[in-house]
C-alpha cells in the first residue's frame, strides 16, 4: 500500500542484474548490496541508502 501510495514501483531481479555483480569492483562484499548496486547501474534507478560503501560505485545514491 506505501508503495503504491509513493509511486514506488518494484525490480525483480533479472540474470542480467545477478551476473552484473560479478563485473563489480570488490568494495562491498555483502551480496544482496552488490545485487542492488548491479541493478541499480544496469536500470539507472538511484538507491536510497545510508550506507558509506554503495556510494564508492558507479551509482546515484539518495540519502
Amino acid at each position: 500500500k506505501h508503495l503504491e501510495l509513493n509511486a514506488i514501483k518494484t525490480l525483480p531481479v533479472q540474470m542480467i542484474h545477478a551476473l552484473h555483480v560479478y563485473k563489480l569492483p570488490e568494495h562491498h562484499r555483502d551480496p544482496f548490496d552488490r545485487l542492488l548496486i548491479a541493478q541499480a547501474q544496469l536500470e539507472k534507478v538511484p538507491i536510497l541508502t545510508a550506507d558509506p560503501q554503495i556510494s564508492r560505485y558507479d551509482v546515484e545514491v539518495i540519502w
